[in-house]
């Protein structure tokens, strides 16, 4: 057992047992009942949000703007797109960025948890081919690995989006059933108004705009039981690297946190574990990618639509809102937790989809996308919005 050669990916159990880090990771672990472990996840997302600075409670005139903003877009977009809200009344949540993490933390979770309950099983399989017979107490903290990795690279994530989202639908996908509740995150909205010289009602109030349009779209009795059947089918099929996972545990040292976190993919960025994609993948694959772009299409497109109306300073509040997204190619929630390739370009091509169509017809004809799922434009639709009136309207 002390020869590093016999024990999965070259890793010495001596020095592992050794480690005053995996000593309190062996604690942490202890808590995981699932395939994330979740305390880990948000323990780490907190601290990732804390270093970008101070996060301060939002004060009463945050409430006080933040829900004007959100009542004033509740009747615009309403109005604008001829789709029925969501019955319930909003409760508008300010929150701070380690209240942000802590609540998507379990927003997303039935989103993100069949996909790590896939990589734990590759994980698995390739430590088991690894592994050498009667490791003792050793073998338990293997079996608990996956949650351990899943839950790091789930709160790097979430600790690193902590600091730039400005709403709960800046990571546009469907939620898990709550409160009911649409959440803003002043300090990085404040920040912004600030860095940009923003007037904050009129930032708010584009801001309350892309949320609310959202909470339309997943408020329709399909949609996230769609989205979910999108995500569950390309799962369903996929294949993971289990090659690159050894490769990428061959050289850990346990006793260096440089190196465990390199293996977590906390330096390069890159997903913790790859999807290895063949052509039924990829068909699946463009499906969820089409939904995503329509829905973050469309948001953009409506809140472009009204601030233009409404907005005095929409022109400078659009530019900023531009640059802010220059440096994020990617989406990383899909990119690293996923496996999924979801380039912000395809969320461009969406918004140009979405007003393609509203210059050859009118906003009415747009809003036919949310009536169903079979409505919804495919990737082919969304490059040529032509294909898409041709069989809708």
């Amino acid at each position: 057992m002390s020869d590093p050669l016999g024990f999965p990916f070259g890793m010495d159990p001596d020095a592992l047992r050794d480690a005053p880090l995996f000593r309190e990771l062996q604690r942490v672990m202890a808590s995981s009942t699932g395939p994330i472990n979740w305390e880990l996840a948000r323990q780490v997302g907190v601290a990732t949000a804390l270093e970008d600075g101070p996060d301060p409670e939002p004060t009463d005139e945050d409430r006080r703007l933040l829900d004007e903003a959100v009542r004033v877009a509740e009747l615009q977009v309403a109005g604008f797109t001829g789709i029925e809200l969501p019955g319930d009344i909003v409760h508008v949540q300010p929150v701070r960025r380690a209240e942000w993490v802590g609540a998507s933390a379990t927003s997303l979770r039935s989103l993100l948890e069949p996909a790590a309950q896939r990589m734990g099983e590759a994980l698995e399989t390739a430590m088991r081919e690894q592994m050498p017979e009667n490791l003792g107490p050793m073998a338990g903290v293997l079996t608990q690995l996956g949650p351990l990795l899943q839950g790091t690279q789930v709160g790097q994530v979430l600790g690193f989006l902590a600091t730039r989202v400005l709403g709960q639908y800046d990571v546009a996908v469907p939620r898990q059933a709550g409160s009911g509740a649409l959440l803003f995150v002043v300090p990085n909205i404040a920040r912004f108004e600030h860095d940009w010289s923003l007037d904050p009602t009129e930032f708010r109030t584009s801001v309350a705009l892309h949320e609310v349009t959202h909470r339309l779209e997943f408020g329709r009795s399909w949609t996230s039981a769609h989205f979910a059947a999108l995500v569950d089918d390309f799962l369903s099929t996929l294949t993971v690297d289990v090659r690159a996972i050894q490769e990428r545990f061959s050289s850990l040292d346990p006793t260096d946190p440089e190196a465990v976190e390199r293996a977590l993919g906390g330096e390069d960025g890159d997903a913790l574990f790859g999807a290895v994609l063949d052509d039924e993948q990829r068909l699946k694959l463009g499906r969820i990618q089409a939904f995503m772009a329509a829905a973050e299409g469309y948001a953009d497109h409506v809140m472009h639509s009204l601030g233009v109306r409404l907005l005095a300073t929409h022109a400078m509040i659009e530019e900023a809102m531009r640059r802010h997204r220059e440096d994020e190619a990617t989406d990383p929630v899909f990119e690293r937790l996923l496996g999924i390739d979801m380039k912000r370009e395809q969320y461009a091509a969406g918004r140009r989809f979405c007003d393609v169509v509203v210059d050859l017809t009118d906003e009415t004809t747009l809003a036919r996308m949310w009536e169903s799922a079979e409505a919804m434009p495919s990737l082919p639709e969304i490059e040529e919005p032509r294909l898409w009136l041709a069989r809708t309207v």
